[in-house]
């Protein structure tokens, strides 16, 4: 019986590792992108369990379900070690300077938690300049009015569909869009704004649909807003950021391929997972919430935060407008370039 149970194991975490290498939008295989760590850590644990199983008629069967876990624990290696300090980092660290920098809390407040309260001391907590939170529907827009005489500028979409968007700033907006890109339900922002030096930066803050079963079967229109993003700060000559609730890990293949054809570098690479779901699982937890910079700024701090009563915690980041560029961004072929430009087409004809 323990034969099969780790024969079980074994192949299943093996398809697991590899099935999201087929190119497929499909909830039921874009799912396997995010436990990666939670996969290597149960790939080494079944090569252990494999080397402990001593049965002379099957020793060349054992050997050869190890040499094949190593194979997938060595490749998970090479996709975990990037978000660990041992990874290098895209972006350096630098001294940060209110006058050159943004200081930044985005989070995923949970349509239906109702603990506005730790919401509300965490951003006092913080004192941050911009606050961006998703899922925040009418309850949320009134409980967080508290915070609005520190923060004079705001832009409220509270909805019920749990895609409302509410930004708090104590900056000045010189230019503000909201966008439907790729669905006419779900809400984003573009906004330019003026730093204390009198520097214009963009800000693009979006909370894309995730794939899930009965909701959307799919992952087409999620990368594509992700991208189309992306494209946008590519085209756009000023500093930006891309900031919110991407529902998409950071060592996906969408997001790579976004920070390709963006070329803006990811924070987490050569310093840690700064894992943000699931707060309420401790076993399983991954990155699903982003700041990603373009390479005009170094990055003054970035921390996960105390949980609000969300599924998510919310993630704090201080970005710095630098004269050095020290930032190495990855860069996209033409065959990527083209893969990005048909993925957006799919979720622009998906979402219409």
């Amino acid at each position: 019986m323990g034969y099969i149970i780790l024969r079980i194991l074994s192949a299943f975490f093996i398809l697991a590792t590899f099935f999201p290498l087929i190119k497929l939008d499909y909830w039921w295989v874009r799912v396997f992108d995010y436990p990666r760590l939670q996969k290597l850590v149960i790939t080494i644990s079944l090569i252990v369990w494999w080397f402990l199983t001593h049965n002379k008629q099957s020793n060349l069967e054992r050997n050869i379900w190890i040499a094949v876990l190593i194979i997938t624990s060595s490749y998970l290696v090479t996709k975990v070690l990037p978000f660990t300090p041992l990874g290098k980092k895209m972006i350096e660290t630098v001294p940060y300077s209110p006058e050159s920098g943004i200081h930044i809390l985005v989070g995923n407040v949970y349509q239906y938690n109702t603990e506005y309260g730790k919401a509300v001391s965490l951003v006092k907590t913080v004192d941050p300049d911009l606050i961006f939170f998703v899922e925040t529907d009418k309850a949320w827009e009134k409980c967080l009015s508290e915070i609005e005489k520190d923060y004079p500028t705001q832009i409220k979409i509270p909805l019920d569909n749990t895609y409302g968007l509410l930004l708090y700033t104590r900056m000045e907006i010189v230019r503000q869009e909201i966008n439907y890109l790729i669905d006419d339900e779900i809400p984003s922002l573009e906004l330019d704004v003026k730093l204390r030096n009198g520097e214009i930066i963009t800000i693009y803050a979006i909370h894309p649909t995730p794939p899930v079963p009965g909701e959307n079967t799919k992952s087409t229109e999620r990368d594509a807003e992700i991208l189309l993003v992306g494209k946008k700060s590519k085209d756009n000559n000023k500093p930006s950021l891309v900031i919110g609730d991407l529902n998409d890990v950071a060592w996906s293949y969408t997001t790579e391929l976004f920070l390709k054809n963006s070329e803006m570098a990811d924070p987490r690479r050569g310093r840690g997972l700064f894992n943000t779901f699931h707060a309420k699982v401790p076993l399983f937890r991954w990155p699903l919430d982003h700041i990603f910079l373009s390479d005009d700024f170094g990055l003054g701090g970035m921390k996960v935060e105390e949980g609000i009563g969300s599924d998510h915690f919310p993630i704090s980041l201080k970005a710095v407008l630098t004269t050095t560029n020290d930032t190495d961004t990855l860069k996209a072929n033409e065959e990527e370039k083209e893969e990005a430009r048909e993925k957006i087409s799919n979720g622009v004809e998906e979402g219409n």
